[in-house]
């Protein structure tokens, strides 16, 4: 899944993490480039999807299009599936775009 966002990358990365164990998943590996490039691969149990879907907005993270459908899918194939097994884990690698380290340092006004 790809996301954009204009939170400071450590930040972001803290808060998302933070969310995403806080509602029982788990933080599989997670890395963040200069280029302002943070990946994050995560699991989840699938009972969680809308809660996991809800806190990646709060945390500032702006879905791509694609990503909003596969999250709405999931989300209303677990309602529909109530026979299916909600323990069943989801996997996701989400790429999020943020601003390039050496852009947050440039566009800060100078003080003197």
């Amino acid at each position: 899944m790809r996301a954009i966002s204009n939170e400071e990358p450590s930040r972001l990365v803290k808060n998302v993490t933070g969310a995403i164990l806080a509602s029982g998943g788990w933080m599989l590996s997670r890395s963040a480039s200069d280029s302002g490039l943070i990946d994050l691969l995560f699991e989840f149990e699938r009972r969680s999807c809308l809660e996991i879907y809800s806190i990646l907005i709060a945390s500032g993270v702006e879905l791509s299009r694609a990503a909003h459908h596969q999250f709405t899918e999931l989300c209303q194939c677990t309602i529909l599936r109530r026979e299916g097994s909600p323990n069943e884990i989801v996997s996701v690698d989400l790429e999020i775009q943020t601003s390039p380290l050496s852009d947050q340092t440039a566009t800060q006004p100078m003080t003197q």
